[in-house]
């Protein structure tokens, strides 16, 4: 039986055995397995059929070429809100402060020396999907680094350590109330959450060293969240006893969204863009040998289980995908899915896909009242409307 390929754990791995090391390349090479062990990639007599709303190819996935479980590091998007810093590798270190009993910094290699594991999760920005130019902007990685919550507990929380602030080393001065101060790039998680199992102080993704353009040398790991959570350059944890309410917290990344009230009012209301929605995607469509369409693509959530993933063909009724079975423990990924259409005629199609959570949250269509009345693009998850035509051939 093989072992877990989505999480290993180790007491101590050098950073050149992290790179060379034949159990975690041998955990990463049975994650990265192709579509085809999914039963997604074109057979022999099969050919991939272009979609005709084209998505732009740019820095991100480009969903029709998507070959693996396991994004390439060369095709996970970057964001930046500060711009990339450059950071002095040799004099870095990671400062605890606030309400800690015990604060104090860390180098790299102390870190490193920690127990760390390897998790397998999906980063998405919280803006993707807002259009067909940005719906690429995700990745399925692997991230290596040490837990957090072990470490926080290590140096000491009292019931004050309330909201733990996370600061990049990216910076920009900025006005506030009419005056103008230097802040770091910031975001908070709840101690609730920062002290769960899965969060990482990561510094490798898909086995190799973090580069600088994805917060080398070390960067938060939030499974579940949107990338925005996943600071990047990561120089200084800060404890606090009350709400953090930075720029990017409370003034940015913060989506619009209108309730419809039965008097014919709307209440509308600001919401963090925090953790991600139910989602999927159409990524590809094969003819087969036998003339029938395999529409296939991926779907998530944010560690919700995917329950179904049903499929809708031109303006006809809704029919249930079948989910291929992923990796064990991997509950922050992906799913690949897949639908057979028989018998297509010839002409122009339109194909839409719609997740459905073990929660019970659906993927909303264009017209849902969560889309319809949303005003920010933050929080993009409707359905995604493909098209294709099928000719005699």
């Amino acid at each position: 039986m093989h072992s877990d390929p989505t999480e290993i754990s180790s007491t101590s791995l050098s950073r050149r055995s992290l790179l060379r090391g034949s159990v975690a390349m041998a955990a990463y090479a049975l994650a990265a397995r192709p579509l085809s062990a999914f039963g997604l990639e074109p057979a022999l007599g099969e050919v991939s059929m272009p979609f005709l709303d084209i998505q732009p190819v740019g820095k991100m996935l480009y969903w029709q070429k998507l070959a693996n479980w396991i994004t390439p590091n060369a095709d996970l998007y970057e964001v930046s809100h500060y711009g990339r810093p450059k950071v002095d590798l040799a004099s870095w270190k990671l400062d605890f402060s606030g309400y800690l009993k015990r604060p104090r910094s860390f180098t790299l290699a102390q870190l490193q020396a920690r127990r760390h594991k390897t998790v397998t999760a999906t980063l998405e920005c919280g803006g993707n999907g807002s259009s067909l130019a940005f719906c690429g902007a995700i990745g399925n990685m692997r991230w290596t680094g040490t837990p957090l919550g072990p470490l926080l507990r290590e140096l000491g929380l009292s019931n004050r350590s309330q909201e733990f602030v996370f600061y990049g080393a990216d910076e920009k001065v900025e006005k506030i109330r009419d005056k103008d101060y230097p802040q770091h790039f910031a975001r908070s998680l709840p101690r609730e959450h920062a002290l769960q199992d899965e969060i990482l102080l990561a510094w490798a993704m898909n086995g190799q060293p973090l580069d600088e353009m994805h917060g080398a040398p070390l960067r938060l790991i939030v499974p579940g969240w949107f990338g925005i959570s996943w600071v990047k350059w990561l120089t200084r944890i800060e404890v606090l006893d009350r709400r953090f309410m930075g720029k990017w917290m409370a003034r940015e990344y913060v989506t619009i969204r209108g309730e419809d009230r039965e008097d014919g009012t709307t209440n509308w209301r600001e919401t963090s863009v925090c953790n991600m929605n139910v989602k999927s995607v159409a990524a590809r469509c094969v003819r087969r040998a036998d003339g029938s369409l395999r529409i296939s693509g991926a779907a998530w959530s944010d560690g919700t289980p995917i329950q179904r993933v049903e499929v809708r063909i031109d303006d006809g009724p809704w029919q249930r995908a079948l989910i291929e079975r992923k990796p064990e423990n991997a509950r922050f990924t992906w799913n690949f899915w897949r639908f057979d259409w028989k018998n297509p005629p010839i002409g122009e199609h339109t194909f839409v896909s719609r997740a459905i959570d073990a929660d019970g949250r659906m993927q909303p269509g264009p017209d849902d009242p969560a889309i319809k009345n949303k005003r920010t693009y933050w929080d993009a998850n409707q359905q995604w409307v493909r098209r294709v035509r099928v000719g005699t051939t």
